[in-house]
């Protein structure tokens, strides 16, 4: 008789779970970063756990090597491959070496997109810009140029020599700097997106070229480093660091005259589009075909080009006019 009522019980329990509403699968979505420990890719987590709040059914893994490398970055993939994650969403440091740890994950039905720094076509299923790349090249070096009414030597420092935006953005760059006259690029340096690297190359750079007014860094991590280096050579308001930058970590250049203005879209949107995307792609709402516009939540809509890229905003820039109004949310 007990185990007759054992057996009702577990009958009647099972029914329940047939009859009752199926409950959506867990997406989990990891968000790959660069590197863990910058502040850029930090706020991008929370825009991130934003897009996880408002869909309901998704979980974030954050993760990233230790350090600016793609066989870091590659270790990670190949763990989540193992975890048999949903969906990777990665911001590349090299657009090439992590394509078949990339393809291996397609293979294995992971969805595959890339964001801020891509990979190659093959590797993924689309990208993510922050914004247009012809922009954001001709936003930096005329960040530079406003401070210059008479030209003057600018230079370089960029995360490292394979990140694929900040390449990308300096080539972007250089095709326009003939439109700014008297600016003179005097040299390209890499800090590796490592704080203490980044801000030895500042110093060699204000060393090697002693006319230098300004440095242009397209790095979070190298624009803040470079103030810091001219900050200590006393010679703020002598060379203007400029870029692409947090506004938490930038106000204070801002303030010491180290840096003049400088650049950035918000990476809270940046971490929320990309995962909105991942998402939509997984959960086979949308598909990833040139002209197609993938929804991006409260960010509209992502229009691919024909290579499966597209634009999410404008970069927009912060001055002493505006510090104020941001240094408290990124």
């Amino acid at each position: 008789m007990k185990l007759f009522k054992s057996l009702l019980a577990a009958t009647a329990v099972a029914a329940v779970c047939i009859a009752g509403p199926a409950q959506a699968e867990t997406k989990r979505i990891a968000l790959v970063v660069k590197a863990l420990g910058i502040g850029f890719f930090e706020a991008a987590a929370k825009g991130a756990e934003e897009a996880a709040k408002e869909l309901g059914d998704v979980e974030i893994i954050y993760t990233g090597p230790t350090d600016t490398t793609a066989e870091g970055q590659i270790e990670v993939i190949n763990a989540l491959i193992a975890q048999k994650v949903d969906a990777i969403a990665v911001s590349a440091n090299d657009q090439d070496a992590l394509v078949p740890a990339l393809k291996k994950a397609m293979q294995r039905g992971i969805t595959v997109v890339s964001w801020d720094s891509g990979v190659a076509p093959e590797g993924r299923q689309l990208h993510l810009n922050p914004s247009s790349n012809a922009l954001i090249g001709n936003m930096i070096i005329k960040l530079a140029a406003d401070h210059l009414p008479d030209g003057g030597d600018v230079a370089v420092l960029s995360a490292s020599a394979t990140a694929t935006n900040q390449n990308t953005w300096i080539e972007e760059m250089n095709k326009v700097k003939g439109n700014y006259p008297g600016i003179n690029v005097v040299a390209t340096v890499y800090g590796d997106d490592l704080a203490d690297k980044s801000y030895r190359e500042a110093q060699g750079l204000m060393q090697s070229y002693p006319d230098l007014k300004a440095i242009i860094a397209p790095t979070s991590v190298g624009i803040v480093a470079a103030a810091q280096a001219v900050s200590d050579a006393e010679k703020a308001g002598q060379v203007n660091v400029t870029g692409l930058g947090l506004p938490s970590e930038m106000a204070g250049h801002i303030e010491s005259g180290a840096s003049k203005s400088f650049a950035i879209w918000n990476p809270i949107d940046l971490g929320y589009s990309a995962t909105m995307l991942a998402y939509n792609l997984a959960a086979g709402n949308a598909e990833a075909k040139p002209g197609a516009e993938i929804p991006m939540g409260r960010m509209g809509a992502l229009t691919l080009n024909e290579n499966n890229e597209g634009a999410m905003a404008d970069p927009f820039v912060y001055d002493s006019s505006n510090i104020d109004d941001f240094k408290d949310i990124f």
